[in-house]
């Protein structure tokens, strides 16, 4: 690996570090990223959950204490998660490379919409918010929480704004606790994926520490600029970044036929 490979993914991690501290949504930078560095896209897809997976405990950490009161939600939705998770990871190495290239374009287009309009997703899943003890609710949210496992352990970029979507259902109005269990449910769908990636010899091992190293600099220093740049701007350039890395790939494939 050269150095021009190395820096970029070194920034890449750092950047989605930062990202994933400020807003979220740092998986849009590393997939493609392993990509142009030269990870086929199957396993650049398996890299990038791996590479990030310290830094998603790191956010689990952060909510240690607000974890007591959210304990019995986060049961509720344990096993969807770990079983959806693992199903999206299989999912993913049956899937042809050929096949999942032409994916590639839509799956980034499709997690950076996601994160441009996490508030308005969010509140229109909010539209009637129910009691959390009405069964059919809850209910509705275990089978939408397992079909986002399904698409995390698959790509997952945007599981944690699907999933706020659905914790504002059941009727959540702490947005801590909302990140607490979103936190604990990301790292679990992720966790078991990366289990499967690293089973089935997909992880590129080099370029994972690469991006983890960047990541956890990233993550450090991120609780610190999210205090001085607001939100706001942070994800208009992921936007940005999103769009344009979505025209690049669509510009590929184009180009290889």
């Amino acid at each position: 690996m050269n150095g021009s490979r190395v820096a970029l993914l070194f920034v890449a991690g750092l950047a989605a570090g930062l990202m994933n501290a400020v807003a979220g949504g740092g998986t849009i930078l590393t997939f493609p990223a392993l990509i142009f560095a030269g990870v086929p896209s199957i396993g650049a897809n398996a890299t990038s959950t791996v590479a990030l997976l310290l830094g998603s405990l790191a956010g689990v950490a952060g909510y240690r204490r607000i974890l007591p009161a959210v304990w019995r939600w986060i049961k509720l939705f344990i096993a969807v998660s770990l079983v959806g998770g693992l199903i999206g990871g299989i999912l993913l190495t049956e899937t042809p490379e050929h096949v999942f290239d032409r994916l590639v374009p839509f799956l980034i287009l499709f997690a950076t919409v996601l994160f441009t309009a996490r508030t308005v997703f969010i509140r229109l899943f909010q539209l009637e918010v129910r009691q959390a003890s009405s069964r059919g609710w809850v209910i509705a949210a275990i089978t939408f929480q397992f079909f986002v496992a399904v698409y995390g352990g698959y790509f997952g970029a945007g599981i944690g704004i699907l999933m706020l979507a659905s914790l504002g259902v059941l009727g959540f109005g702490d947005i801590h606790e909302m990140n607490a269990v979103k936190g604990v449910l990301s790292f679990l769908i992720n966790a078991i994926a990366a289990v499967y990636f690293i089973f089935k010899g997909l992880t590129d091992w080099p370029a994972a520490g690469i991006i983890t190293v960047g990541a956890i600099a990233g993550g450090y220093s991120g609780a610190h600029f999210s205090q001085k740049v607001s939100q706001k701007m942070v994800r208009s350039c992921v936007t940005a970044v999103g769009l344009l890395i979505t025209a690049m790939m669509f510009y590929k494939q184009l180009r290889s036929g």
